[in-house]
């Protein structure tokens, strides 16, 4: 029974920051945020998700990103909670931008912060392989070849079905 109740505390304790913003985010200033004052933390993994300028065979103008707010703060949420509930994590800081992008735009930044690299790198992955498919975000490519809405890709659904 002593070690449930340690294993909820820990759950309890571990922080995690979601944001969904059309502003840009700083990096450095987010890192040092998520590891201000906890010698306890030993890694932090980071993802920076950036638009690129092409995207199956046509050059990529902009990108714009939609949501649903709500549905998609809770999918965000679950997502960073199922991390948690896998992983011997500290800290999770998930931005995610929406509004209209050019490329090389930040995107999306995971932060995560562990005692070691090990369960931070893999829940800073599994949050990644999640997000692309299961956040509620709808995004549409402007292209030299016109307006398109951008498709799930196979390779996406099975980086996450690996996690199963």
């Amino acid at each position: 029974m002593a070690m449930k109740w340690r294993f909820f505390r820990r759950l309890l304790e571990v922080k995690l920051t979601i944001r969904v913003q059309t502003e840009d985010f700083d990096i450095a200033a987010e890192v040092l945020k998520l590891r201000r004052g906890n010698p306890k933390i030993g890694a932090v993994a980071c993802f920076i998700g950036l638009v690129r300028d092409i995207n199956e065979n046509a050059t990529v103008a902009e990108m714009t990103l939609e949501h649903y707010p709500a549905m998609t703060e809770k999918a965000l949420t679950d997502i960073v909670e199922q991390a948690k509930s896998r992983w011997d994590i500290m800290d999770v800081s998930l931005v995610h931008r929406v509004g209209t992008l050019k490329p090389m735009d930040q995107i999306v930044l995971v932060v995560v912060a562990s005692s070691h690299r090990g369960a931070a790198f893999a829940a800073c992955e599994f949050i990644v392989d999640y997000l692309k498919t299961r956040a509620p975000f709808w995004k549409k490519e402007k292209t030299d070849k016109g307006m398109r809405w951008v498709e799930a890709r196979d390779s996406d659904d099975d980086a996450a079905q690996r996690w199963h």
